[in-house]
């Protein structure tokens, strides 16, 4: 499984979904469906701007666990 680590990076620098929406051009709804874990893809595109706005790789960003792992 593929874990999403937006709400964690967002708390620790204390930003919000609305904030990083203004930031990246991207959908409030769409940042709010990856900030909660809740969607299946990551469009190409929508990765490079949360990496350009937030200053990371896309491994600071996706984190693989592998099956059986608990979902923290």
């Amino acid at each position: 499984m593929i874990r999403v680590r937006l709400s964690a990076i967002l708390g620790d620098r204390r930003l919000k979904v609305t904030t990083l929406a203004r930031m990246t051009g991207v959908s409030y709804t769409t940042l709010h469906e990856i900030y909660h874990e809740r969607t299946l893809r990551i469009d190409f595109n929508t990765l490079v701007k949360l990496c350009t706005a937030l200053g990371c790789r896309p491994g600071d960003l996706l984190e693989h666990v592998p099956d059986g792992e608990p979902h923290s």
